[in-house]
């Protein structure tokens, strides 16, 4: 059964990765979007390019604009645009949602997972992916690497992008967390059930849609180092995977989160100029 738990973990992990870099790249070829081409840094050769500025005089017109682009997305359906990527996402998360009411019982009664989720509980991974952007900016100021400044600037812009859009899904689909439902319990029935407090919904996952917001900007931006993206989006992997363990959120709920901070970053914060 160990050795079960641990493949499930890593092809969950890997699964989130190919996802993100692999199921929306049909909307980079389908929009006409060009890759970034390189632009040397001080400090470093990093390919960071075609993307727009920031700065914290830029930041509240970058995010009005990353807003703007986010709620008229379904405008853009309408004219017959990126109908690939997002029938792909659709029908995962349709698929993950009628599997819900089978594998989330188990993670709601096994207690396989309890060393894992003391060390990435809610609290501490919340911490982690806030303190990434700060810590990185102060690390950039101190070495006067304007390039790591920025790169802080789009994680931060991109977890700011990431919960407006959290706690409008979150407030609308008023989904049970497993957490919720007693482990003989009734999981099919989870959506739009009244809950006691504002943003304690389990529909997306909002820890895997920052944490991958956040990831993105880093494995795009340092993108030329290739442990960086692996190392990026498996921590934010872990992250999701915590959360179907921690029975706050079902693997739907946190594969959706997964692409929503992914696209966030890419198409929006990282947007070219």
């Amino acid at each position: 059964m160990t050795v079960h738990l641990r493949k499930f973990a890593f092809a969950f992990v890997f699964c989130c990765f190919i996802s993100t870099d692999g199921a929306l790249l049909a909307q980079e070829v389908a929009s006409g979007a060009a890759v970034p081409a390189p632009e040397a840094s001080a400090q470093t050769t990093a390919p960071s390019a075609a993307w727009r500025d920031v700065s914290w005089r830029k930041l509240p017109s970058n995010f009005l604009r990353d807003q703007k682009d986010i709620w008229t997305f379904p405008g853009k359906l309408a004219k017959g645009r990126h109908w690939l990527p997002t029938a792909t996402v659709v029908g995962i998360t349709a698929g993950l949602l009628a599997a819900d009411k089978h594998d989330a019982p188990y993670f709601r009664r096994t207690a396989s997972f309890q060393g894992f989720n003391r060390a990435m509980n809610g609290k501490a991974t919340a911490l982690e992916t806030g303190l990434v952007p700060v810590a990185f900016y102060l690390i950039g100021l101190a070495r006067k690497d304007s390039y790591a400044q920025k790169t802080a600037l789009f994680a931060g812009e991109a977890v700011a992008d990431s919960f407006i859009l959290y706690a409008a899904i979150n407030a609308v689909s008023r989904r049970l967390r497993p957490s919720d439902i007693a482990p003989n319990g009734n999981f099919s029935d989870t959506f739009f059930r009244p809950h006691k407090t504002v943003f304690n919904s389990s529909f997306p996952s909002g820890h895997t849609m920052m944490a991958f917001s956040v990831a993105t900007v880093f494995a795009r931006r340092y993108r030329h180092r290739r442990w960086v993206p692996w190392v990026a989006y498996g921590v934010a992997g872990l992250i999701g995977f915590s959360r179907i363990t921690l029975q706050s959120h079902f693997p739907a709920d946190v594969f959706l989160g997964a692409v929503l901070g992914y696209s966030i970053s890419r198409y929006a914060v990282l947007r070219g100029r």
